[in-house]
């Protein structure tokens, strides 16, 4: 304990130097900048930022990525929260309730709330990664194939009919979303599926055409099919305040303390991102507010912003923990960052923290420091952020097209994907129009391609036995709490349906 502090004491002397300070503010500012952008997000910073540090010392690059890195995420929350376009997937669970916020004129209370959820989440993850990085890496080793189709499973029914209105909406979502996932090559056997032949599908469809598209665009051609009626509202005016009242600090405390444990853990299980918890989060929170008097989801609940915000940031966190001490990345945003570490020539691992201390101290003392400067920067400009909501509509609307086209088309250069994103926006349209939900057609396309593989390769290790996938303590405890949960909420929906037909009898 005693040397662990004396290493960090020594990270934080490297940091706090004149020139240091300035590369973690310009790494701030720059992530957060690139991630408000749609369709870009937090991933796509690192790796745009990369050769910008091929001329800086190996401690000076880190360092700057710590805060392109804390400063992505929360640009894909602005951009989510004001224009209900996250830059990544990792932020749309927040910017349901988010958005909703903000059209309520509660725009600066929104993204303070994320920014204190940034904050949160991501020391207790820095210190947690300081302190116990090996003991949490150790956890990664125990998930197998069962136990990632377990996980997968309980995050596809617990949004698709646990969190959601209607469980029949909820699950057609769901289909709608697992039958995007297939499209493209089989990973295990080569054939391709549902391309129609085209090359430009045979890698399936990009997260970031279907997210922008389903999102933004949709978003887009809500606005103009009710221009005109009654439904078209403008954004309320909001107070200009950035900070919270004590009523709305005490509802997001719990929620970020919550949506930070639940995070943790995910940083370390290779699941793709920050996607399976935040979605959990968001759920946690909606369940939550059922049970009380005045349920505030669907109006902008405080609460829906600050879990999964929270738990994002968490799981980042605790990522680059697995990152350092295995050489495991467990994200996108982690995959770059282990180039950035080759390219200078050093292995991520446990020989890492004995081969180049100074650099691995220094990088997890620009965490804490790089979280307190987005929080000094963020919070006042909460209220400019927000000020975006006041550009008139059919400007602001235009802009968020261009800059949606510009960022899926840069992400890949393929026409086809500006067809695609078009497409899944008029599919946005219908499902908002009809009451379909959105959160569990996402899920699915983002987990349906683990659970696909997991599955199949669950079974071919035992043979085909199926038995298999509820053979380990982890995937039987993760079904068991699914059957529990289920079982409650059809338990509350009879009883509800009772009470009503008792009231009209």
């Amino acid at each position: 304990m005693l040397e662990t502090l004396g290493n960090l004491g020594e990270g934080f002397a490297t940091v706090l130097t004149p020139m240091n300070l300035l590369w973690v503010v310009v790494g701030a500012l720059l992530g957060t900048a690139v991630g408000v952008l749609p369709g870009l997000g937090s991933a796509m910073a690192v790796a745009l930022l990369l050769p910008v540090t091929f001329s800086l010392d190996p401690i000076g690059a880190f360092i700057m990525f710590a805060g392109v890195l804390f400063g992505g995420l929360f640009g894909d929350s602005i951009s989510g929260i004001l224009m209900n376009t996250p830059g990544n997937s990792t932020a749309i669970a927040g910017s349901i309730e988010g958005h909703t916020m903000a059209r309520n004129g509660r725009a600066p209370q929104a993204l303070a709330t994320s920014a204190i959820a940034s904050f949160i989440g991501g020391i207790v993850a820095a210190v947690l990664v300081v302190f116990f990085a090996p003991s949490l890496a150790a956890l990664a080793t125990v998930f197998g194939p069962a136990e990632y189709l377990a996980l997968a499973v309980f995050a596809f029914v617990a949004i698709s009919a646990v969190v959601t209105d209607s469980v029949v909406r909820g699950l057609a979502a769901l289909g709608i979303g697992l039958a995007i996932s297939v499209v493209g090559i089989d990973g295990i056997s080569g054939a391709a599926r549902f391309t129609g032949g085209l090359p430009e599908l045979f890698d399936g469809i990009d997260i970031i055409v279907i997210t922008v598209g389903l999102l933004a665009l949709a978003e887009v051609f809500s606005q103009a099919a009710r221009r005109g009626t009654s439904e078209d509202r403008s954004v309320m005016p909001h107070p200009g305040r950035p900070w919270l009242s004590f009523a709305e600090f005490r509802q997001a405390l719990p929620a970020w303390l919550r949506g930070t444990a639940t995070g943790l853990p995910f940083g370390i299980i290779p699941v793709g991102g920050s996607e399976v918890p935040t979605f959990l989060a968001y759920g946690t929170e909606r369940r939550l507010d059922a049970r009380r008097a005045n349920p505030m989801f669907g109006r902008g609940a405080i609460q829906g912003v600050a879990g999964p915000e929270a738990a994002g940031n968490a799981t980042a966190g605790t990522a680059m923990g697995a990152l350092l001490a295995l050489g495991l990345p467990t994200s996108a945003t982690a995959a770059i960052l282990l180039a950035a570490f080759r390219q200078y020539g050093l292995q991520p691992g446990p020989l890492l923290f004995d081969r180049a201390p100074d650099l691995v101290w220094a990088l997890l003392a620009s965490f804490f420091i790089g979280l307190v400067v987005l929080l000094i920067l963020n919070l006042p400009f909460a209220p400019l952020w927000a000020k975006l909501l006041l550009v008139p509509k059919h400007y602001l609307y235009a802009g968020i097209t261009v800059f949606a086209m510009l960022g899926v088309y840069a992400t890949s250069a393929k026409l086809l994907d500006l067809v695609l994103v078009t497409l899944i926006g008029l599919l946005g349209l219908a499902m908002r129009r009809y009451g379909v939900p959105v959160a569990p057609m996402l899920i699915a396309i983002i987990l349906g391609p683990l659970a696909e593989t997991e599955l199949r390769r669950a079974l071919a290790v035992s043979e085909g036995d199926p038995v298999a996938l509820v053979d380990s303590p982890i995937a039987a405890g993760l079904y068991g709490l699914l059957l529990i949960v289920v079982g409650a909420v059809i338990v509350r929906t009879v009883r509800a349906r009772r009470s009503r037909l008792g009231a009209t009898a």
